[in-house]
Parts: structure tokens; sequence; C-alpha cells
């Protein structure tokens, strides 16, 4: 048995009507040949009246080598190791739950090989005494793996045998690392003035009143990037709850200043921001103080120069 390959699933062959990812390896007179990418790159071949519903002008236009595909089982010759497949057969819904599958399958191969070459183990040896027994119970390995990480009690199932607790221990650790949920991060540009006697205090207050709505699961912070615009930042692991958080943020914002005569406009709405967006924030932050603190250091300066004189 190999320290790196084996499929991802019991069964040893797919079941006739179970959709399934492949990968096109050939291109041929009959149809295309391809490999099942979930069943340990065995050989299967879509037939070309089952490329697709429309009349076929040109196959390189339905079907492309080196592409994944999702296809449909026909027929399954376990004696012969023939698997004829279907690519028109398969419906919209069938690529979304294929693909969504797959790529959970993917994370906890990428995880057990880890693991396997580390310990120098066949990986179908973790497979048998881990993942099947966790798939049966919880519908996907993926799902059981990503509940271990709050609920470890998950491995202490009497159908699930580890090689050893080093081992246990160290995919454990490697599950934490990699299918612990990362936190987004959310963004929104606000304008706020006040031209009142109060007019400094008041925004202080009102941006204060923002961030004085953080919890556990969002901070709240408010950063000066030049007068009268303000960024309101948080951090979640859902989208929505981040977005959530810095409109009630902005509402706050803008209640609080109302009452002291002033006004809150919206730049840029509440939004998820990727990490390129994130870093030039950041920059543009770091680059503002920078000119704050040389202007603070002139004034200074300009201080000192008229005590001189005097």
């Amino acid at each position: 048995m190999s320290v790196s390959h084996c499929r991802f699933y019991e069964n040893k062959y797919p079941e006739v009507e179970e959709v399934v990812m492949v990968n096109v390896q050939q291109i041929a007179e009959m149809g295309a040949y391809v490999k099942l990418l979930e069943y340990d790159d065995i050989e299967g071949m879509v037939l070309l009246s089952e490329l697709s519903r429309r009349r076929i002008r040109s196959i390189q236009k339905l079907i492309r080598v080196g592409r994944n595909e999702v296809a449909v089982v026909l027929r399954v010759d376990k004696e012969k190791g023939y698997i004829d497949l279907s690519k028109r057969r398969v419906s919209a819904e069938d690529i979304v739950q294929c693909e969504e599958r797959y790529n959970k399958s993917k994370a906890v191969h990428s995880i057990l090989r880890r693991c396997a070459e580390k310990f120098n183990i066949p990986l179908e040896d973790l497979y048998k005494t881990i993942v099947w027994p966790l798939a049966k119970e919880y519908g996907h390995a993926f799902d059981a793996f990503r509940i271990s990480i709050t609920n470890p009690s998950i491995f202490d199932s009497p159908n699930v045998h580890a090689p050893s607790k080093d081992i246990l221990d160290d995919l454990k650790a490697n599950i934490a690392r990699r299918l612990s949920p990362q936190a987004i991060k959310c963004r929104a540009d606000i304008d706020v003035s006040c031209f009142s006697y109060e007019g400094i205090d008041a925004i202080k207050k009102a941006l204060a009143a923002a961030e004085s709505l953080s919890d556990d699961n969002n901070q709240i912070k408010v950063k000066l990037v030049a007068a009268p615009r303000y960024v309101i930042t948080t951090q979640s692991l859902e989208k929505n709850m981040g977005i959530e958080s810095l409109n009630k943020a902005i509402e706050k914002v803008s209640e609080v200043i109302l009452s002291f005569g002033g006004v809150c406009d919206v730049a840029m709405a509440p939004k998820a921001v990727t990490a390129t967006e994130d870093a030039e924030l950041q920059a543009l932050l770091e680059r503002k103080e920078m000119e704050n603190n040389m202007d603070s250091e002139d004034e200074d300066d300009n201080e000192d120069e008229s005590s001189d004189e005097e």
C-alpha cells in the first residue's frame, strides 16, 4: 500500500448513477479517456454520445485534456476495470454538489497524506482506521474534522482506531491548523463632521460610542484617515455578522453626532475586504500617521524658534 496514494472513499469503485469528479486524459474517436480523481485515478471513458445533448461539432469545445469535469457513472465492470461515464446527463445541481464534496475530500486527503508521509505509514491505513468510520457517522470526514476542532471527543468513537496516539495527536494538530475558520475583515468609510462649539468632543464621543459596541465576536475599531474621513473595521468569522456590526456602529455614530448638530455620511458601505485592500489601508494609515508626526515636529520647531526670538 502506498504512503501517498489511496481512493477517497471506502468503496473501491463508484456506484452506477454516482456523480464523480474526473480529469480528462486523452480525446479519442470513441470519446474521452478520463481518470476518476476520487477513486485513486482509476480509468474511465466518457463516450462520444454522452458528451452533450446537442449535436457535436467540435469535441474540443466540449471537453479538453487536463480539465476537471463532473460526470455521472453509467456502467461499472469491476472484473475488467471498465467504467463508462456521461457528461450530458449531469445537472447543474449535480455539479455544485460534486464540486463541494470533492473539495472536502481533497482537503481531508491532503491532511491525511501529510500525516502518512511523516510517520511513513500506508495512507489507506489512516482511511480505514479514522476517515471512513467517521464518514459513516457524520456523512463526510471533513465535517467530522471541523467538529473535532471544538469537540475532539469525536475521535473517541468505538469505530475509530488510530494506529497510535502520536499519529492521532499529529492529525488533530494538523486539522486545527488547516481547518480552523479564518476571521473575515470588514470595513466601512464614513465622513463625520460637527461645526458646533463642542464639535471635536462630539466627534470623539460619536466614534467612542461606535467602538463601545464591540463584543467578543466583533471588535470594532475606528481610525482617522484624513478629516472628516474615518474608517471603521471589524473581524468576524461570518461576513454577514461583520457587516451587520458595522451598520450598527454607523447608526450609533449618526445618532450621537446628530444630537450635537453634526452629520455622518457613509462614503463606503460596510463590506468584506481582501488581504490586498486591508494591506493598502494599513499602508495609508501609517503614511497619514507619519505625516501627522512630521507636522507636529514642524510646529514644535516653530514654537522653539519663537521662544528663542523672545
